[in-house]
């Protein structure tokens, strides 16, 4: 299998336990009492720490008593607040929420992460959407304005992901089915361009800004010793043989530690919505993020189920055809023979 390496912005901390590191440092020390004086001040950097997280975390939670998706709206009412109060709340509860994010060590995934982490395949083989328009878009946008952040995706107005930490998650199995839908999606690539309509069905990118290329090799040689290297096995980099396709193939995914999303839902006209959506998750394969997205569509249909989708419908079909041109059919018998093919055709394609 071909190896794929991905690069990736190293981490601002060095995962470690912290009695290691501080035993480490302590036996470096010669003196008994200069090493009792610097084991009291390693607890009084962690008590300072910890009384800041502290009042940090109990403000931040008394906000989002107030938009908790689920009695936040009761609570908001019992406070009889003016809707540019509840506005003002909403921003601080963000500033908070940012802070934490930033000094825990939370990074906003930026468009370039986001493209290298869908640029391939891993468990998840649906085609997920986001449905833009069950997501509120007030919120954030406001914050942003008044909170500059550099690098922001195109998504930032809806929706926020924050992620932290880099693994790599290995998968031995047949993977039979993800298979014959590989070699269907790479047929019809094929098909696609030797008649080209890939060229005319293919919709334009969004135009993103595009760093200068001279200042891109100015700074390369210092970026690529600061960035860590993983390497990526995926089942479209396999080779064609029998061997790969009927036995046991090995896959490899780099992964995000945790993850956490922030949105908010779209209002209503009858209902305002006020609740703030934070959702965590752990170890997430890169190729497989759009599980975390928020307010997904229903999933649309792999290479695989287009084949059974078409067949049936084909299939179908020419039964119905032949049997009107070789004796006479009944209209009822025909109309049942079409529900059915339509029917299962309906169930493919919804589920």
């Amino acid at each position: 299998m071909k190896k794929e390496v991905i690069r990736l912005e190293r981490e601002s901390v060095i995962p470690i336990l912290k009695p290691k590191l501080i035993m480490t440092l302590a036996n470096l020390i010669e003196h008994s009492s200069d090493r009792a004086e610097f084991l009291k001040l390693c607890k009084r950097v962690e008590y300072t720490i910890r009384a800041w997280y502290m009042l940090q975390f109990e403000d931040l939670m008394q906000l989002y008593s107030l938009f908790d998706p689920v009695s936040g709206a009761q609570k908001l009412e019992q406070q009889n607040l003016s809707p540019e109060e509840i506005d003002v709340l909403e921003q601080n509860f963000l500033t908070y929420v940012f802070q934490v994010m930033d000094k825990s060590n939370f990074k906003i995934t930026t468009d370039e992460e986001i493209d290298v982490a869908l640029s391939g395949q891993y468990l998840l083989h649906l085609p997920i959407t986001v449905n833009e328009s069950k997501l509120d878009k007030k919120l954030l946008k406001r914050y942003f304005e008044e909170h500059h952040h550099d690098h922001l995706p195109d998504f930032a107005d809806k929706y926020v992901i924050f992620r932290r930490g880099i693994g790599v998650d290995q998968t031995t199995d047949y993977f039979f089915m993800e298979k014959v839908d590989m070699l269907i999606g790479q047929f019809w690539s094929f098909l696609m361009r030797r008649t080209g309509l890939e060229k005319l069905l293919s919709r334009r990118s969004k135009r993103r800004h595009k760093p200068d290329p001279k200042k891109d090799d100015e700074i390369n040689s210092e970026t690529e010793q600061n960035d860590l290297s993983v390497e990526r096995h995926r089942l479209e980099n396999m080779e064609l043989s029998f061997r790969n396709l009927l036995g046991k193939v090995t896959i490899q995914e780099p992964t995000f530690d945790r993850i956490i999303v922030l949105y908010r839902q779209a209002s209503t006209k009858s209902k305002a919505e006020r609740g703030v959506y934070l959702k965590h998750f752990r170890n997430i394969p890169m190729a497989d993020m759009e599980i975390v997205l928020p307010e997904k569509k229903n999933p649309g249909l792999t290479p695989l189920d287009w084949v059974k989708f078409l067949v049936s419908a084909v299939v179908g079909l020419v039964a119905v055809i032949t049997s009107a041109q070789l004796h006479e059919i009944d209209l009822w018998v025909g109309m049942a023979i079409l529900s059915t093919v339509i029917g299962y055709c309906a169930k493919t394609y919804f589920t």
